[in-house]
């Protein structure tokens, strides 16, 4: 039988260890270290497993357990991301890409969807929000997406798209033509 002291022994070697591995990788990404700490990383994955697999009957330490492991699998998805972002060439130390970086514009200037992408920015911006607004490309991506989504529940009806803002931020909202 697993004790209360073996599994607080475990949790603890396990944040410790989660906290090396994000250093590690912070120090990969900032071009400090060369290598990515694979192994590491593999080494919390079999140690989550193994206490996955054990029945914790203490809520407390339950508890800490998830809250690690859910906190392992959104470092994880980050890493995923910034890995990716390093192999497209769109990763940028320091976060920042250089000036000369095109924006994902591809909608025509006065397009209704350009339309949309200036609202959502002014009101972006009249929310005092922090932070950059998304980019067009996002945006295009999204309404095309909804579109998508709306002609495959509601079939050919023509829709428009606005900003409203909720809760003091801002979303995008469809509507559907009437008598189209």
């Amino acid at each position: 039988m697993d004790n209360r002291n073996d599994h607080e022994k475990l949790l603890a070697k396990l944040e410790n260890e989660l906290k090396q591995l994000q250093i590690k990788y912070e120090q990969y990404f900032a071009g400090v270290e060369k290598r990515e700490p694979v192994k590491d990383r593999e080494l919390i994955g079999r140690l989550l497993r193994k206490m996955a697999t054990r029945h914790i009957t203490q809520t407390d330490v339950r508890f800490r357990f998830q809250n690690l492991a859910t906190r392992f699998h959104s470092y994880n998805g980050y890493w995923e991301r910034v890995l990716r972002l390093m192999d497209e060439g769109r990763y940028h130390r320091g976060g920042t890409p250089p000036p000369s970086a095109p924006s994902a514009a591809t909608a025509p200037k006065g397009s209704p969807v350009d339309t949309i992408y200036d609202n959502l920015v002014k009101a972006h911006t009249d929310c005092g929000l922090a932070g950059k607004p998304p980019e067009k490309g996002q945006v295009e991506k999204f309404l095309a997406s909804q579109r998508q989504k709306i002609r495959e529940k509601f079939g050919d009806k023509q829709v428009d798209f606005f900003v409203v803002t909720e809760n003091g931020r801002p979303k995008i909202k469809a509507r559907a033509k009437k008598g189209g």
